[in-house]
Protein backbone atom coordinates (compact mmCIF):
# COMPACT_ATOMS: atom_id res chain seq x y z
CA UNK A 1 0.00 0.00 0.00
CA UNK A 2 3.00 2.51 0.96
CA UNK A 3 4.17 1.88 -2.70
CA UNK A 4 0.78 2.64 -4.53
CA UNK A 5 0.42 5.87 -2.03
CA UNK A 6 4.30 6.83 -3.69
CA UNK A 7 3.45 6.35 -6.76
CA UNK A 8 0.17 8.31 -6.73
CA UNK A 9 1.83 11.39 -5.20
CA UNK A 10 3.87 11.59 -8.35
CA UNK A 11 2.42 14.88 -10.04
CA UNK A 12 1.33 15.28 -13.74
CA UNK A 13 4.32 17.28 -15.21
CA UNK A 14 6.80 14.13 -13.24
CA UNK A 15 4.68 12.00 -14.94
CA UNK A 16 4.01 13.35 -18.35
CA UNK A 17 8.01 13.49 -18.24
CA UNK A 18 8.79 9.89 -17.11
CA UNK A 19 5.96 8.77 -20.81
CA UNK A 20 7.30 10.91 -22.64
CA UNK A 21 11.11 9.99 -22.35
CA UNK A 22 11.69 7.19 -24.98
CA UNK A 23 9.18 8.61 -26.83
CA UNK A 24 11.18 11.80 -27.26
CA UNK A 25 14.68 9.51 -27.41
CA UNK A 26 13.01 8.13 -30.46
CA UNK A 27 12.19 11.55 -31.95
CA UNK A 28 15.80 12.93 -30.98
CA UNK A 29 17.06 9.94 -33.15
CA UNK A 30 15.15 10.05 -36.30
CA UNK A 31 15.31 14.20 -36.34
CA UNK A 32 19.03 13.48 -37.36
CA UNK A 33 18.23 11.48 -40.43
CA UNK A 34 18.19 13.66 -43.63
CA UNK A 35 16.38 10.88 -46.03
CA UNK A 36 14.45 8.35 -45.66
CA UNK A 37 16.77 5.59 -47.22
CA UNK A 38 18.14 5.76 -43.23
CA UNK A 39 16.20 2.37 -42.30
CA UNK A 40 13.81 2.52 -39.81
CA UNK A 41 13.64 -1.49 -38.64
CA UNK A 42 10.74 -3.07 -37.03
CA UNK A 43 12.89 -2.76 -33.33
CA UNK A 44 12.60 1.10 -34.01
CA UNK A 45 9.28 0.89 -35.13
CA UNK A 46 8.03 -1.17 -32.14
CA UNK A 47 9.62 1.51 -29.90
CA UNK A 48 8.17 4.29 -31.48
CA UNK A 49 4.37 2.26 -31.52
CA UNK A 50 4.85 1.70 -27.54
CA UNK A 51 6.08 4.61 -26.83
CA UNK A 52 3.47 6.98 -28.60
CA UNK A 53 0.73 4.57 -26.98
CA UNK A 54 1.44 4.92 -23.81
CA UNK A 55 2.02 8.21 -23.86
CA UNK A 56 -1.59 8.53 -26.04
CA UNK A 57 -3.21 6.68 -23.61
CA UNK A 58 -1.13 9.16 -20.61
CA UNK A 59 -2.63 12.10 -22.06
CA UNK A 60 -6.44 10.77 -22.65
CA UNK A 61 -6.86 9.81 -19.11
CA UNK A 62 -5.54 13.41 -17.67
CA UNK A 63 -8.00 15.06 -20.38
CA UNK A 64 -5.57 16.50 -23.53
CA UNK A 65 -8.32 15.96 -26.20
CA UNK A 66 -10.41 19.02 -24.33
CA UNK A 67 -7.43 21.31 -23.68
CA UNK A 68 -5.88 23.74 -25.99
CA UNK A 69 -2.57 23.70 -24.34
CA UNK A 70 -2.33 19.75 -24.86
CA UNK A 71 -4.32 18.70 -27.92
CA UNK A 72 -1.58 18.87 -30.51
CA UNK A 73 0.86 17.41 -28.18
CA UNK A 74 -1.38 14.29 -27.72
CA UNK A 75 -2.28 14.57 -31.95
CA UNK A 76 1.01 13.97 -32.91
CA UNK A 77 1.96 10.75 -30.44
CA UNK A 78 -1.48 9.46 -32.19
CA UNK A 79 0.45 10.51 -35.61
CA UNK A 80 3.66 8.65 -34.48
CA UNK A 81 1.60 5.61 -32.85
CA UNK A 82 -0.95 4.67 -36.67
CA UNK A 83 2.04 5.44 -38.78
CA UNK A 84 4.80 3.72 -36.90
CA UNK A 85 1.83 0.87 -37.12
CA UNK A 86 1.68 1.46 -40.66
CA UNK A 87 5.22 0.75 -41.16
CA UNK A 88 5.77 -1.88 -38.96
CA UNK A 89 3.17 -3.64 -41.10
CA UNK A 90 4.79 -2.72 -44.57
CA UNK A 91 8.49 -3.11 -43.02
CA UNK A 92 7.40 -6.62 -41.83
CA UNK A 93 6.14 -7.57 -45.98
CA UNK A 94 9.37 -6.55 -47.39
CA UNK A 95 11.39 -8.35 -44.70
CA UNK A 96 9.10 -11.61 -45.66
CA UNK A 97 8.95 -11.01 -49.35
CA UNK A 98 11.43 -13.43 -50.46
CA UNK A 99 9.93 -16.71 -48.97
CA UNK A 100 6.06 -15.88 -49.98
CA UNK A 101 6.11 -17.06 -53.59
CA UNK A 102 4.07 -14.53 -55.23
CA UNK A 103 3.99 -13.56 -58.75
CA UNK A 104 4.34 -9.85 -60.11
CA UNK A 105 6.58 -8.87 -57.25
CA UNK A 106 8.54 -7.05 -59.52
CA UNK A 107 5.96 -4.33 -59.96
CA UNK A 108 4.46 -4.81 -56.28
CA UNK A 109 8.09 -4.21 -54.68
CA UNK A 110 9.35 -0.72 -55.52
CA UNK A 111 5.40 0.06 -54.72
CA UNK A 112 5.78 -1.34 -51.52
CA UNK A 113 9.27 0.71 -50.71
CA UNK A 114 7.50 4.00 -52.05
CA UNK A 115 4.86 3.69 -49.60
CA UNK A 116 8.02 2.67 -47.04
CA UNK A 117 9.28 5.88 -47.64
CA UNK A 118 6.26 8.07 -47.66
CA UNK A 119 6.17 6.80 -44.13
CA UNK A 120 9.49 7.44 -43.07
CA UNK A 121 9.33 11.47 -44.63
CA UNK A 122 6.31 11.63 -42.21
CA UNK A 123 7.40 10.29 -39.28
CA UNK A 124 10.82 12.32 -40.02
CA UNK A 125 8.97 15.69 -40.51
CA UNK A 126 6.67 15.07 -37.34
CA UNK A 127 9.65 14.55 -34.96
CA UNK A 128 11.27 18.18 -35.08
CA UNK A 129 7.63 19.21 -34.36
CA UNK A 130 7.36 16.92 -31.88
CA UNK A 131 10.51 18.21 -30.06
CA UNK A 132 9.49 21.76 -30.39
CA UNK A 133 6.09 21.48 -28.75
CA UNK A 134 7.84 19.06 -25.75
CA UNK A 135 9.86 22.38 -25.50
CA UNK A 136 7.08 24.25 -25.43
CA UNK A 137 5.15 22.34 -22.58
CA UNK A 138 8.70 22.68 -20.82
CA UNK A 139 9.01 18.50 -21.09
CA UNK A 140 12.62 18.08 -20.43
CA UNK A 141 14.01 16.33 -23.71
CA UNK A 142 16.05 13.36 -22.62
CA UNK A 143 20.41 14.57 -23.06
CA UNK A 144 21.19 10.91 -24.40
CA UNK A 145 20.83 9.46 -27.69
CA UNK A 146 20.04 5.84 -29.40
CA UNK A 147 22.54 4.66 -31.84
CA UNK A 148 22.04 2.53 -34.82
CA UNK A 149 23.20 -0.09 -32.98
CA UNK A 150 19.96 -0.23 -30.70
CA UNK A 151 17.51 -1.12 -34.13
CA UNK A 152 19.20 -3.78 -35.90
CA UNK A 153 16.85 -5.35 -38.55
CA UNK A 154 15.57 -9.08 -37.97
CA UNK A 155 17.78 -10.52 -40.53
CA UNK A 156 20.92 -12.19 -40.26
CA UNK A 157 22.95 -14.09 -43.24
CA UNK A 158 22.72 -17.04 -40.29
CA UNK A 159 19.51 -19.65 -40.91
CA UNK A 160 18.90 -22.08 -37.54
CA UNK A 161 18.78 -25.79 -38.25
CA UNK A 162 15.80 -27.20 -40.46
CA UNK A 163 14.64 -30.05 -38.80
CA UNK A 164 10.76 -30.37 -37.98
CA UNK A 165 9.04 -31.39 -41.57
CA UNK A 166 5.71 -30.73 -42.45
CA UNK A 167 3.98 -34.61 -42.65
CA UNK A 168 1.16 -35.67 -44.36
CA UNK A 169 -0.71 -36.01 -41.16
CA UNK A 170 -0.44 -32.29 -40.50
CA UNK A 171 -1.79 -31.45 -44.39
CA UNK A 172 -5.09 -33.46 -43.78
CA UNK A 173 -7.42 -32.71 -46.78
CA UNK A 174 -10.40 -31.59 -44.85
CA UNK A 175 -8.86 -28.70 -43.40
CA UNK A 176 -7.08 -27.62 -46.80
CA UNK A 177 -10.17 -28.06 -48.68
CA UNK A 178 -12.21 -25.58 -45.58
CA UNK A 179 -9.14 -23.48 -45.96
CA UNK A 180 -8.92 -23.18 -49.86
CA UNK A 181 -13.06 -23.07 -49.55
CA UNK A 182 -12.52 -19.56 -47.12
CA UNK A 183 -9.94 -17.92 -48.98
CA UNK A 184 -12.24 -18.41 -52.10
CA UNK A 185 -15.44 -16.88 -50.40
CA UNK A 186 -13.32 -13.85 -49.21
CA UNK A 187 -12.16 -13.18 -52.16
CA UNK A 188 -15.57 -13.03 -53.56
CA UNK A 189 -16.93 -10.59 -50.71
CA UNK A 190 -14.08 -8.08 -50.92
CA UNK A 191 -15.57 -7.88 -54.83
CA UNK A 192 -17.81 -4.81 -53.34
CA UNK A 193 -14.39 -3.00 -52.24
CA UNK A 194 -12.77 -3.90 -55.07
CA UNK A 195 -9.84 -1.75 -56.73
CA UNK A 196 -8.46 -3.22 -60.32
CA UNK A 197 -6.67 -0.59 -61.61
CA UNK A 198 -5.14 2.96 -59.82
CA UNK A 199 -7.38 5.62 -60.08
CA UNK A 200 -7.40 9.33 -59.20
CA UNK A 201 -7.14 11.47 -56.58
CA UNK A 202 -11.40 12.70 -56.93
CA UNK A 203 -11.73 8.47 -57.14
CA UNK A 204 -10.33 7.67 -53.70
CA UNK A 205 -12.51 10.25 -52.02
CA UNK A 206 -15.58 8.91 -53.43
CA UNK A 207 -14.50 5.81 -51.78
CA UNK A 208 -13.00 6.91 -48.98
CA UNK A 209 -14.68 7.07 -46.21
CA UNK A 210 -18.34 6.14 -47.54
CA UNK A 211 -17.18 2.94 -49.02
CA UNK A 212 -13.99 1.99 -48.15
CA UNK A 213 -12.91 2.53 -44.80
CA UNK A 214 -11.68 1.14 -41.21
CA UNK A 215 -14.45 -0.48 -39.86
CA UNK A 216 -14.84 -2.52 -43.11
CA UNK A 217 -10.89 -3.01 -44.01
CA UNK A 218 -10.53 -4.21 -40.04
CA UNK A 219 -13.74 -6.91 -40.92
CA UNK A 220 -11.22 -8.49 -43.60
CA UNK A 221 -8.45 -8.45 -41.97
CA UNK A 222 -9.73 -10.52 -39.49
CA UNK A 223 -11.74 -12.94 -41.97
CA UNK A 224 -8.23 -13.04 -43.35
CA UNK A 225 -6.27 -13.30 -39.22
CA UNK A 226 -8.51 -16.27 -38.64
CA UNK A 227 -7.72 -17.99 -42.15
CA UNK A 228 -3.97 -17.37 -41.26
CA UNK A 229 -4.16 -19.16 -37.75
CA UNK A 230 -6.38 -22.12 -38.82
CA UNK A 231 -3.59 -22.96 -42.00
CA UNK A 232 -0.42 -23.08 -39.39
CA UNK A 233 -2.30 -24.38 -37.03
CA UNK A 234 -3.94 -27.56 -39.16
CA UNK A 235 -2.24 -27.64 -42.20
CA UNK A 236 1.64 -26.39 -41.89
CA UNK A 237 3.78 -25.73 -38.89
CA UNK A 238 7.28 -24.93 -40.39
CA UNK A 239 7.52 -22.14 -42.11
CA UNK A 240 7.84 -20.99 -45.34
CA UNK A 241 11.56 -22.46 -46.10
CA UNK A 242 10.50 -26.03 -47.31
CA UNK A 243 7.51 -28.42 -47.60
CA UNK A 244 4.87 -28.28 -50.06
CA UNK A 245 5.59 -25.54 -52.45
CA UNK A 246 2.06 -25.13 -53.40
CA UNK A 247 0.02 -24.78 -49.89
CA UNK A 248 3.09 -22.20 -49.27
CA UNK A 249 2.56 -20.34 -52.13
CA UNK A 250 -1.15 -19.87 -51.01
CA UNK A 251 0.21 -19.42 -47.39
CA UNK A 252 1.79 -16.52 -48.71
CA UNK A 253 -0.86 -14.79 -50.64
CA UNK A 254 -3.20 -14.84 -47.50
CA UNK A 255 -0.13 -13.71 -45.07
CA UNK A 256 0.87 -10.69 -47.53
CA UNK A 257 -3.32 -9.57 -47.55
CA UNK A 258 -3.12 -9.62 -44.26
CA UNK A 259 -0.49 -7.14 -43.73
CA UNK A 260 -1.53 -5.22 -45.96
CA UNK A 261 -5.09 -4.96 -44.43
CA UNK A 262 -3.28 -4.25 -41.10
CA UNK A 263 -1.64 -1.61 -42.77
CA UNK A 264 -4.35 0.26 -44.47
CA UNK A 265 -6.43 -0.39 -41.24
CA UNK A 266 -4.17 1.63 -39.60
CA UNK A 267 -3.41 4.20 -42.01
CA UNK A 268 -7.35 4.86 -42.56
CA UNK A 269 -8.34 5.53 -39.34
CA UNK A 270 -5.08 8.10 -39.04
CA UNK A 271 -7.03 9.87 -41.92
CA UNK A 272 -10.65 9.06 -41.42
CA UNK A 273 -9.60 10.24 -37.22
CA UNK A 274 -7.24 13.16 -38.15
CA UNK A 275 -7.50 14.39 -41.19
CA UNK A 276 -10.74 13.73 -42.60
CA UNK A 277 -13.22 15.23 -39.80
CA UNK A 278 -11.41 16.67 -36.85
CA UNK A 279 -14.38 18.19 -35.25
CA UNK A 280 -16.26 21.67 -35.37
CA UNK A 281 -14.56 23.35 -32.77
CA UNK A 282 -11.66 25.43 -33.75
CA UNK A 283 -8.48 24.10 -32.28
CA UNK A 284 -9.53 20.81 -33.96
CA UNK A 285 -9.66 22.13 -37.28
CA UNK A 286 -6.20 24.27 -36.45
CA UNK A 287 -4.63 21.38 -34.94
CA UNK A 288 -5.84 19.09 -38.18
CA UNK A 289 -4.59 21.18 -40.38
CA UNK A 290 -0.99 21.75 -38.94
CA UNK A 291 -1.29 17.57 -39.18
CA UNK A 292 -1.97 17.96 -42.69
CA UNK A 293 1.58 20.04 -43.42
CA UNK A 294 3.77 17.26 -41.76
CA UNK A 295 1.26 14.10 -43.26
CA UNK A 296 0.23 15.22 -47.09
CA UNK A 297 -3.01 13.53 -47.04
CA UNK A 298 -3.43 13.14 -50.97
CA UNK A 299 0.10 11.35 -50.69
CA UNK A 300 -1.34 8.93 -47.90
CA UNK A 301 -4.80 8.47 -49.64
CA UNK A 302 -3.39 7.41 -52.69
CA UNK A 303 -0.40 4.56 -50.61
CA UNK A 304 -3.56 3.57 -48.80
CA UNK A 305 -5.29 3.27 -52.03
CA UNK A 306 -3.23 2.52 -55.14
CA UNK A 307 -0.77 0.60 -53.47
CA UNK A 308 -2.49 -1.17 -50.62
CA UNK A 309 -6.21 -1.76 -51.99
CA UNK A 310 -5.04 -2.27 -55.35
CA UNK A 311 -2.72 -5.33 -53.84
CA UNK A 312 -5.15 -6.67 -52.09
CA UNK A 313 -7.39 -6.99 -54.61
CA UNK A 314 -4.75 -8.51 -56.68
CA UNK A 315 -3.62 -10.99 -54.72
CA UNK A 316 -6.69 -12.13 -53.28
CA UNK A 317 -7.74 -12.76 -56.78
CA UNK A 318 -4.10 -14.71 -57.49
CA UNK A 319 -5.16 -16.80 -54.39
CA UNK A 320 -8.06 -17.51 -55.22
CA UNK A 321 -6.94 -19.08 -58.18
CA UNK A 322 -4.45 -20.76 -56.66
CA UNK A 323 -7.00 -21.87 -53.86
CA UNK A 324 -9.31 -23.64 -56.54
CA UNK A 325 -6.60 -25.83 -58.23
CA UNK A 326 -5.45 -26.79 -54.14
CA UNK A 327 -9.12 -27.49 -53.40
CA UNK A 328 -10.00 -29.29 -56.79
CA UNK A 329 -6.69 -31.65 -55.78
CA UNK A 330 -8.30 -32.78 -52.39
CA UNK A 331 -11.83 -32.23 -52.65
CA UNK A 332 -13.59 -35.61 -52.30
CA UNK A 333 -15.13 -36.51 -55.79
CA UNK A 334 -18.82 -37.96 -56.32
CA UNK A 335 -21.68 -38.39 -58.94
CA UNK A 336 -25.27 -37.54 -58.55
CA UNK A 337 -28.36 -38.18 -60.62
CA UNK A 338 -31.16 -35.67 -60.22
CA UNK A 339 -34.21 -34.51 -61.91
CA UNK A 340 -34.30 -31.28 -63.50
CA UNK A 341 -36.44 -28.42 -62.82
CA UNK A 342 -40.34 -28.71 -63.81
CA UNK A 343 -41.86 -27.17 -65.34
CA UNK A 344 -39.55 -24.36 -66.67
CA UNK A 345 -35.98 -26.54 -66.57
CA UNK A 346 -32.90 -24.39 -66.25
CA UNK A 347 -34.03 -20.93 -66.71
CA UNK A 348 -32.67 -18.20 -65.12
CA UNK A 349 -33.36 -18.87 -61.35
CA UNK A 350 -32.84 -22.67 -61.31
CA UNK A 351 -29.85 -22.07 -63.11
CA UNK A 352 -28.23 -19.41 -60.59
CA UNK A 353 -29.16 -21.17 -57.62
CA UNK A 354 -27.41 -24.06 -58.49
CA UNK A 355 -24.21 -22.09 -60.05
CA UNK A 356 -24.30 -20.33 -56.21
CA UNK A 357 -24.02 -23.26 -54.08
CA UNK A 358 -20.67 -24.44 -56.50
CA UNK A 359 -19.60 -21.16 -56.01
CA UNK A 360 -19.96 -21.55 -52.36
CA UNK A 361 -18.09 -24.17 -52.31
CA UNK A 362 -15.70 -23.62 -54.36
CA UNK A 363 -14.39 -26.79 -55.99
CA UNK A 364 -15.42 -28.04 -59.50
CA UNK A 365 -18.45 -29.33 -60.61
CA UNK A 366 -19.82 -30.24 -64.44
CA UNK A 367 -23.26 -30.43 -65.22
CA UNK A 368 -23.37 -33.51 -67.85
CA UNK A 369 -25.55 -33.99 -70.48
CA UNK A 370 -24.98 -37.05 -72.90
CA UNK A 371 -21.13 -36.89 -73.84
CA UNK A 372 -21.43 -32.72 -73.15
CA UNK A 373 -19.99 -31.33 -69.92
CA UNK A 374 -20.99 -27.84 -68.14
CA UNK A 375 -19.61 -25.41 -65.83
CA UNK A 376 -22.07 -25.46 -62.86
CA UNK A 377 -20.64 -22.69 -61.31
CA UNK A 378 -21.62 -20.44 -64.96
CA UNK A 379 -25.53 -19.77 -65.13
CA UNK A 380 -24.69 -19.35 -69.00
CA UNK A 381 -23.40 -22.74 -69.00
CA UNK A 382 -26.36 -24.00 -67.44
CA UNK A 383 -28.53 -22.64 -69.62
CA UNK A 384 -26.79 -23.51 -72.65
CA UNK A 385 -27.29 -27.27 -70.86
CA UNK A 386 -30.58 -26.90 -70.07
CA UNK A 387 -31.07 -26.15 -74.40
CA UNK A 388 -29.79 -29.49 -74.88
CA UNK A 389 -31.87 -30.91 -72.21
CA UNK A 390 -35.13 -29.36 -73.37
CA UNK A 391 -34.02 -30.11 -77.25
CA UNK A 392 -33.38 -34.09 -75.84
CA UNK A 393 -36.72 -34.32 -74.14
CA UNK A 394 -34.11 -35.29 -70.46
CA UNK A 395 -36.33 -35.65 -67.65
CA UNK A 396 -32.53 -36.34 -65.30
CA UNK A 397 -29.31 -34.75 -65.73
CA UNK A 398 -25.71 -35.99 -64.15
CA UNK A 399 -23.57 -33.64 -61.79
CA UNK A 400 -20.14 -34.35 -61.01
CA UNK A 401 -17.24 -32.83 -58.46
CA UNK A 402 -16.91 -31.63 -54.99
CA UNK A 403 -18.97 -33.83 -53.02
CA UNK A 404 -20.20 -31.03 -50.73
CA UNK A 405 -21.76 -29.20 -53.84
CA UNK A 406 -23.38 -32.00 -55.04
CA UNK A 407 -24.82 -32.89 -51.33
CA UNK A 408 -26.35 -29.56 -51.88
CA UNK A 409 -27.80 -29.82 -55.68
CA UNK A 410 -29.68 -32.82 -54.66
CA UNK A 411 -31.71 -30.60 -51.63
CA UNK A 412 -31.83 -28.24 -53.70
CA UNK A 413 -33.45 -30.43 -56.74
CA UNK A 414 -35.87 -32.40 -53.97
CA UNK A 415 -37.45 -28.84 -53.68
CA UNK A 416 -37.88 -28.41 -57.48
CA UNK A 417 -35.09 -25.88 -57.52
CA UNK A 418 -36.65 -23.31 -55.06
CA UNK A 419 -39.91 -22.90 -57.25
CA UNK A 420 -43.29 -24.20 -58.15
CA UNK A 421 -44.60 -25.60 -61.50
CA UNK A 422 -45.74 -21.76 -62.29
CA UNK A 423 -41.92 -20.65 -62.09
CA UNK A 424 -42.71 -18.96 -58.66
CA UNK A 425 -39.93 -18.79 -55.92
CA UNK A 426 -40.89 -20.80 -52.67
CA UNK A 427 -38.57 -20.96 -49.83
CA UNK A 428 -35.61 -23.01 -49.49
CA UNK A 429 -34.25 -25.65 -46.73
CA UNK A 430 -32.51 -24.17 -43.82
CA UNK A 431 -29.52 -26.18 -45.23
CA UNK A 432 -29.75 -23.77 -48.13
CA UNK A 433 -29.71 -20.62 -46.20
CA UNK A 434 -26.38 -19.55 -47.92
CA UNK A 435 -28.40 -18.96 -50.77
CA UNK A 436 -30.65 -16.61 -49.22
Amino acid sequence: MQYQRIVGDINFAEKVRIFSHDYLKCCRFIARFDSPQYLFTKKLFSTLIGSSQVLEDFLDFHGAKNNSSWYFYRELAAAVRHLSLGGYSQTHISNRLIFYELKDTELFEPQGTRTLFFLRTCLMRLAPVILAEAERLRIPVPADDYSMADFPGVTTTEQLDYDIYDTNKDQQKKNIVKIASELINIAGKFDDLGLFEPVDLDTIRRLVPDKVNEVEIRRFEMLVHNLQSSFDTYVIHGGYRFGDRKLKALRGHFSVVFHLLQMIGRLLHFYERHLHQAGYKSIYQQVQERLAMLVDPRELLDRTINYGLYWVCHYLNSGKRLAQDILNENIERGRIQVGIPQKLGFHSRPSLLVAKIVQYFGGQVELVVGEDRFDASSVLDIQWAGGKINKENRETVVFEGDARALADIEILARVNYGEDIMGKGIPLPKELDYLR
